[in-house]
């Protein structure tokens, strides 16, 4: 279905929670963006608790009724491959852009095939080859058997991509890289922050005080799910290895299945929030603390470093995935990956030095990570390239405007 101002335009994903998420942050803003800036509709196929369909507007949004993710209770797994491709068959989408590397993407694949001109669009959310291969099957077969499998999985993605008309990473370090070593050809399309909501400005001495913090105590902040993907454990951990006469005090925005296991330390310096969905309070947080921390070894593009930076917080993190990309001694420091005792020593040695320069160079940083950029990128560049590719699937046909999307 296309009408006659503008296209349909489809994001397909089961990385969907109703309350966060880097993906889920993407798709509402890109929503927004489309609403506000061109002439084009936007479908949604997520997954949810049943079969359903909402048309308002310009804007549909079709759920797939989906399990819950074990140990992931705000995430559900999207199999039905048949519902989609129904969903999809109804309104024919004029591009369609998928956010996974699982089974999804064949739906997508098979729509494309059976109807010629739609534009397919990837986007590498998760280096899944490391993050739920490589890591944990480590634990258990030793680390031979683990990359091994970690390099068919890489193989599985170099087969995959290719039948995309368009494929684009969210930093260099966090995918685009890895992407370009099976041969691919990736955009770098960086997601954003809003600017003018996340800013020191909204520093607030109250609620410091609210988690025991005055004038000189050091307040660390971590926000994002609590659990062992996410490595909350480790950033608790060298929270507690700081020196006692430091007097920190650490805040956990997120929720997940460790958040009871912190809770239950009873330790006073520790709040552990619980998710915060209420953005205006988010940035207050991130603004009335001194220092975000995480331990995320595998951040595709890190939407929670950025919005902290923006804030003018320094970042404590680990030398891996895109936190190479967003931070380097002017604006933290990075360690080892799973190693609380560097990230300790890191944490002092952040707080003991020329904080002021480091917070100035943390807001110059985010500048450079507004939404606006991101949209260009995404409508001006990628999905014009997209139509285009796809066009010449057609018999040579021409895409209209040569692959330029009409202009609002």
């Amino acid at each position: 279905m296309q009408s006659r101002d503008g296209r349909l335009l489809c994001d397909l994903t089961q990385s969907w929670s109703a309350v966060g998420g880097g993906v889920g942050t993407y798709l509402r803003h890109k929503r927004r963006h489309i609403l506000a800036e061109t002439p084009h509709r936007h479908l949604l196929i997520v997954p949810g608790a049943e079969d359903s369909v909402v048309e308002e507007g310009r804007t549909i949004t079709a759920t797939i009724a989906s399990p819950r993710v074990p140990g992931s209770p705000n995430y559900r797994l999207m199999l039905r491959n048949g519902a989609v491709r129904r969903v999809l068959e109804r309104f024919r989408p004029d591009l369609i852009e998928c956010q996974d590397a699982y089974n999804l993407p064949w739906a997508a694949i098979a729509h494309a095939r059976a109807n010629p001109g739609t534009a397919l669009v990837a986007a590498y959310c998760t280096d899944f080859p490391v993050v739920y291969v490589e890591r944990p099957f480590r634990k258990f077969v030793g680390p031979a058997l683990a990359g091994a499998a970690s390099r068919l999985c890489y193989r599985y993605c170099g087969g995959l991509y290719r039948r995309f008309d368009a494929l684009y990473a969210m930093s260099e370090n966090g995918g685009a890289a890895k992407l370009r070593e099976l041969g691919l050809e990736p955009e770098v399309v960086p997601l954003g922050v809003e600017l003018g909501e996340f800013t020191p400005e909204r520093r607030d001495p109250a609620m410091r005080s609210a988690f025991g913090a005055g004038p000189g105590t050091p307040l660390l902040v971590y926000a994002g799910r609590i659990d062992r993907e996410k490595r909350a454990n480790v950033v608790v951990e060298a929270f507690r290895q700081l020196p006692e006469a430091l007097g920190a005090r650490l805040v956990l925005a997120g929720d997940g299945p460790l958040r009871s296991e912190i809770q239950a330390l009873g330790d006073p310096r520790i709040h552990a929030l619980g998710y915060v969905g209420d953005r205006d309070l988010l940035a207050r947080l991130l603004a009335s603390a001194d220092l975000y921390v995480s331990g995320m070894a595998d951040e595709t593009f890190g939407i929670s470093i950025i919005e902290a930076q923006a804030s003018g917080l320094p970042v404590v993190g680990v030398a891996a995935g895109a936190m190479v990309d967003r931070v380097d001694r002017s604006t933290g420091r990075l360690g080892p990956v799973d190693d609380a005792a560097a990230m300790a020593a890191n944490i002092v040695e952040v707080l003991g030095g020329d904080h002021q320069a480091m917070r100035a160079a943390a807001i110059d940083r985010a500048r450079h990570y507004g939404w606006d950029r991101s949209m260009e990128r995404l409508f001006g560049h990628l999905y014009p390239l997209a139509f285009r590719r796809a066009g010449r699937r057609v018999d040579g046909a021409v895409v209209s405007s040569n692959g330029v999307l009409a202009e609002a």
